[in-house]
């Protein structure tokens, strides 16, 4: 049972997001955690992956500093200073995370923060508004990321404590996380949606930033310690990194032996990439788009190694 200490356990939380459909069974409140071991290069949440609050910029909503000034006025780093366009740059070697002042002083909303601290009870308490749209669907709470196990200690008290409160849990994992903090989760979840992108460790490591190895072994500990578990297997599509009936027919044959494990792939998607602006960064995917006929025949690909535990998104 979990103590008051565990319910006042913060982490770092980037969005809830309510009324999702995709990320487990039912009606879900998605709570996305920040920090992860990955760096995709077509990662759709740029702002997961750093374990610190990060300041993002949209220069479409901003009033322009030749009309506003109080964002820089409220810097005490001095991290932010007028281009000649007039817009806002942000020295991010000196923007150290303290964000609030100036975000608040935004009256554009221009400016936000992407990381807030919270409780578990404080995650718990907007999760549960939604209470009555699980008990009809069968639906619950589901953690994201970034990568969830990422912030292990945090996660298993979030967990534990929602299993008190009764709430179905899931996760979606890359399975980059220690294998003990795996098997301590896994006993407080009800599914495990588990990414599995590529079966070639350099290929993998290439476009990642880290090889296959620890990912497909703990793969294997859930599907083999827990026969019982919900697993459901994903591979999101990536032109010019998986997307061939090769890469995705190894996937498909490594878990045939599994025969509890479903198998559903995505197509990737160009959501998102605004983001990579708002925080200075490239999105090294660039323009490129997914050709649905490849889809298609991957697709086609999967449902005939997997036959009716393929399912399509």
């Amino acid at each position: 049972m979990s103590s008051a200490a565990d319910r006042r356990h913060t982490g770092l939380v980037f969005n809830i997001q309510k009324y999702s459909v995709h990320d487990g069974p039912g009606i879900r409140t998605i709570v996305f955690l920040k920090g992860c071991p990955l760096s995709c290069r077509w990662c759709s949440n740029p702002e997961s992956q750093s374990n610190q609050t990060e300041l993002a910029y949209n220069k479409g909503r901003c009033l322009g500093l030749d009309k506003c000034v109080r964002c820089p006025a409220v810097c005490v780093r001095n991290a932010l200073t007028r281009r000649q366009d007039a817009t806002l740059d942000i020295e991010r070697t000196r923007c150290q995370g303290c964000h609030r002042p100036c975000v608040d002083a935004c009256p554009a909303q221009a400016l936000v923060a992407y990381g807030k601290n919270m409780s578990v009870d404080d995650v718990l308490r907007t999760v549960e508004q939604d209470a009555a749209f699980y008990n009809r669907s069968g639906g619950g709470m589901t953690l994201s990321g970034g990568e969830p196990l990422y912030q292990g200690d945090f996660t298993l008290a979030l967990l534990q404590e929602a299993k008190r409160r009764r709430l179905k849990t899931a996760m979606e994992t890359s399975g980059m996380a220690q294998p003990e903090t795996l098997r301590q989760a896994r006993v407080l979840l009800d599914d495990i949606l588990f990414d599995l992108k590529h079966m070639d460790s350099a290929v993998h490591e290439a476009n990642t930033g880290a090889p296959n190895a620890r990912i497909l072994e703990n793969f294997r500990i859930l599907a083999e310690e827990f026969p019982d578990l919900r697993l459901l297997a994903r591979t999101p599509v990536i032109p010019g990194f998986n997307d061939n009936e090769e890469a995705i027919a190894a996937i498909a044959a490594f878990l045939k032996p599994y025969e509890q494990v479903r198998y559903e792939l995505l197509p990737y998607h160009r959501l998102g990439t605004q983001k990579y602006v708002f925080l200075d960064r490239s999105c090294s995917m660039g323009d490129v788009t997914l050709d649905k006929t490849i889809m298609s025949r991957v697709e086609s690909t999967a449902r005939d190694i997997l036959k009716e535990r393929f399912r399509s998104p």
